[in-house]
């Protein structure tokens, strides 16, 4: 089974400035046109029908769980899927939950109950968050990944199991080992198929492509008009870092699907801690999208000294976002390099170039020395 590419091109501009032009894909309900994401599909691809442990990477929102489901619907397995977070349930009553238990095992064990391992036969058992183990369950776990088979608590017997184990956390796990809160062993036996998701922020132009999958789906849902984002708004999307990942801005598009009411969703309609803090109206202004808050004073503006401040609001920021690069800096507002450094010595914008080298404890360099690093 391939994943598909889809025919809607997608273009915008990642967070360095560079154009993205790439075509969509998707794969068993994700879809991404990030390369990185196209290897762990290729990787899900080929482990998905094998019995190996696959131990699944990557920050919360990442879309683990998604990979799991993946795996487990590609793997054509007669069981079902069953879920498990090992962060969200508490010692005592994991153990019971993950093996199951005998009549009378402990108080308030009225009958026997069998665990979630038995309740995944001949399917796959998805234990998410897997870091946040107790090292008692992570030896008892450790046992069942060896020898296949399950104690209930309270039960003088074993009972085989045949399960496919694929594991899950946002945690660095080596890093654990060498902490001693994660067992070595049991790491190398949930190690055997590593698959590392990347952050969202990583991924290019997805938030962009996942925001407008989003919106699409839930206009859908609520038989809402189709709904489209700007330029501007969809910048603001990819230059956003996402510390809640694909989650944070599913929960932001879904906000945006109930509350707007128009068809083009602008940067005005994002919240500002994702368009930050540069004044809307610089951005907005220069791709011909009026802000909402923009307003003609009655006693007039000198245009002029408007069009010659947003010019330097524009190279600033240029400025800044390639860290002084001024070739890069150029690229992005679309204009000859030696044009940029005319206007930045006219408006003696010199001391708004970040100096780079100093930053990283190189000393303090030439302005000659500058431009000739910028060639590279």
């Amino acid at each position: 089974m391939e994943f598909a590419e889809l025919e809607k091109i997608v273009e915008g501009n990642d967070r360095s400035g560079g154009r993205i032009v790439s075509k969509q894909s998707t794969f068993v309900g994700m879809v991404s046109q990030c390369p990185e994401m196209h290897r762990v599909f290729s990787v899900i691809q080929r482990v998905a029908t094998t019995p190996s442990t696959v131990l699944i990477l990557g920050e919360s929102g990442t879309g683990k769980e998604l990979v799991a489901k993946a795996i487990h619907k590609m793997s054509g397995r007669s069981g079902k899927l069953v879920p498990v977070n090992c962060g969200a349930i508490p010692e005592e009553i994991l153990e019971s939950e993950l093996f199951g238990h005998e009549r009378g095992a402990f108080t308030g064990a009225v009958a026997s109950k069998i665990g979630r391992f038995q309740m995944a036969e001949g399917g796959t058992i998805f234990l998410d968050e897997i870091g946040e183990m107790s090292p008692k369950l992570q030896v008892k776990l450790l046992r069942v990944l060896q020898e296949r088979r399950i104690d209930p608590v309270g039960s003088t017997r074993s009972v085989e199991v045949n399960v496919r184990v694929v594991a899950a956390t946002h945690r660095d796990l080596r890093e654990e080992v060498r902490q001693g809160r994660f067992r070595e062993d049991l790491f190398y036996r949930l190690h055997v198929v590593p698959i590392s998701l990347p952050p969202l922020r990583d991924r290019g132009g997805d938030p962009v492509m996942l925001a407008q999958s989003f919106i699409d789906g839930m206009c859908r849902q609520t038989s809402r008009d189709p709904k489209v984002f700007s330029d501007c708004a969809r910048e603001a999307l990819i230059r956003y870092d996402w510390p809640g990942n694909v989650r944070e801005l599913q929960n932001l598009v879904e906000r945006i699907s109930v509350m707007h009411e128009g068809r083009i969703i602008t940067a005005d309609d994002l919240p500002d801690y994702i368009v930050g803090s540069q004044p809307r109206i610089t951005v907005a202004t220069a791709i011909g999208e009026a802000p909402k808050e923009f307003f003609l004073p009655e006693e007039g503006v000198d245009f002029n000294e408007m069009i010659d401040n947003l010019e330097t609001s524009l190279i600033v920021a240029a400025l800044e976002r390639t860290d002084g690069n001024k070739k890069a800096a150029a690229d992005l507002l679309r204009l000859n390099r030696t044009t940029l450094v005319e206007k930045i010595r006219k408006k003696g914008l010199d001391a708004a170039i970040p100096r780079r080298g100093s930053e990283r404890g190189e000393g303090p360099q030439s302005s000659s020395q500058l431009e000739d690093a910028e060639l590279f």
